[in-house]
């Protein structure tokens, strides 16, 4: 896939060509290969890059929230943020697929009591963030609320 960076593992590739080819099956992701249990819903985000100013797909787990979308900028525990929120930091302007639907949306970082309900929100769908935590040491794991725009 020429237009997706050199750098993205493979099973990112995968899942990126199966959301173009097959939202709906693309749409639910086995968790079992990450630690998790069972399917879990993924979403298709595109930001632009901050630097390239190219649109950067990336496959994330989220949970919908009254109207909104919730994700979790968690690198895997990584001591630096993912660059993908970097870019949204950067362009919040964004545009996700949820299986078929596809959104325009403007993305914001969740702060205080809302932070913290919307991340045991996710720990609950996914029991690995809680160690991403423990392993990202003083960094703070940004949980990214998507609004329609």
């Amino acid at each position: 896939m020429s237009d997706l960076p050199a750098y993205l593992p493979k099973w990112i590739v995968d899942h990126i060509e199966l959301y173009r080819t097959d939202p709906e099956k693309a749409h639910y992701w086995d968790a079992s290969a990450g630690g998790g249990q069972g399917l879990l819903p993924t979403l298709l985000l595109t930001t632009i890059g901050r630097s390239s100013g190219q649109p950067r797909p990336l496959p994330l787990i989220y949970r919908k929230v009254g109207n909104a979308w919730v994700i979790i900028a968690s690198k895997g525990g990584a001591p630096a943020h993912p660059a993908w929120y970097l870019n949204l930091v950067a362009h919040p302007e964004v545009t996700l697929q949820a299986g078929r639907e596809l959104v325009e949306a403007r993305a914001r970082t969740a702060e205080g009591q809302e932070r913290t309900r919307l991340w045991q929100a996710m720990v609950e769908i996914y029991a690995p963030y809680a160690d991403y935590q423990v392993r990202a040491g003083s960094r703070e794991i940004p949980v990214v609320v998507l609004e329609r725009r």
